[in-house]
């Protein structure tokens, strides 16, 4: 017999998993399906076995590799910002009850043939390789006029305004060595090129206020990460789902999208047909 639902999802990707949670939060009665054995989509962590099965597909692992349990592979490896959207969103959602984090120790610059860590805290700074005495004092500057900004106050704009001035401005006017501004750029600001630098410098701040405020939460670094992989973040929204009635169903390969009057009103798999208001 078909079963009818509000909302059928397809694919268990973080975005989707979201979506099913808070709608299952809101009520309604969701069918989420993935062809794959494992939540995640592209997302997913894998064990051992789902790994070659994914990319050496027909091959075992070796067995000196050791159990599949000892292993859980990112897919997308990504850290967290503490402070960041999504972890506002697991709290909001309590998602975070089903999940455990740990905290990054700290992160590190490759520069000039050498490994240096970010510094964490006044005294790190003050021993830090990463630049000389008068250049940490040019930095110090920069950084109180980026903690110290008020939109609302004109006093602590020092003559800058972020909409316009370009973030390459900014550095110019706190005669920052290039070296520093790398260091600012890509270590902190997690800029992935140098475009930005003649990009407006408010996209810069807002990426700055992000690591300091992440950084504030725990002290040693601004990166959390799931214990046992991003993958759990989907599953954690999955569980959700399911205490309000949302049903999954992994490793069921959807057949065919059903159509009505060109309009998709349900999924088939197998003989079993899933109808729906929202696909």
């Amino acid at each position: 017999q078909d079963e009818t639902y509000d909302v059928i999802v397809l694919g268990t990707g973080l975005a989707e998993c979201v979506l099913s949670g808070l709608l299952s939060v809101e009520g309604k009665k969701v069918l989420h399906i993935d062809r794959n054995d494992y939540y995640g989509g592209e997302s997913a962590s894998l064990n051992l076995t789902q790994l070659y099965r994914k990319f050496r597909d027909g091959q075992s692992p070796p067995s000196e590799l050791g159990r599949d349990r000892d292993y859980s592979v990112d897919l997308i490896p990504k850290f967290m910002m503490a402070n960041g959207e999504l972890v506002k969103v697991l709290t909001h959602t309590d998602v975070t009850r089903y999940l455990e984090f740990k905290q990054v120790v700290g992160s590190f610059v490759y520069r000039e043939g050498r490994i240096s860590k970010v510094p964490a805290s006044e005294i790190e700074a003050v021993k830090s390789p990463l630049m000389g005495l008068f250049e940490k004092r040019r930095a110090k500057k920069f950084f109180e006029f980026i903690q110290d900004w008020k939109d609302a106050d004109p006093e602590t704009h020092q003559g800058i305004n972020l909409d316009n001035a370009t973030m390459a401005d900014v550095f110019k006017n706190f005669g920052l060595e290039p070296g520093t501004q790398d260091f600012i750029g890509h270590a902190m600001a997690l800029h992935h090129d140098d475009g930005y630098l003649n990009r407006p410098a408010r996209e810069t701040y807002d990426r700055i206020m992000l690591y300091v405020s992440s950084m504030a939460r725990y002290g040693k670094s601004p990166y959390i990460y799931p214990l046992y992989g991003l993958g759990e973040l989907p599953q954690g929204f999955a569980r959700l789902s399911a205490i309000y009635g949302g049903t999954y169903m992994l490793d069921k390969k959807v057949d065919e999208i059903v159509y009505e009057n060109g309009i998709a009103v349900g999924v088939r798999s197998g003989n079993e047909v899933g109808r729906r208001d929202h696909l």
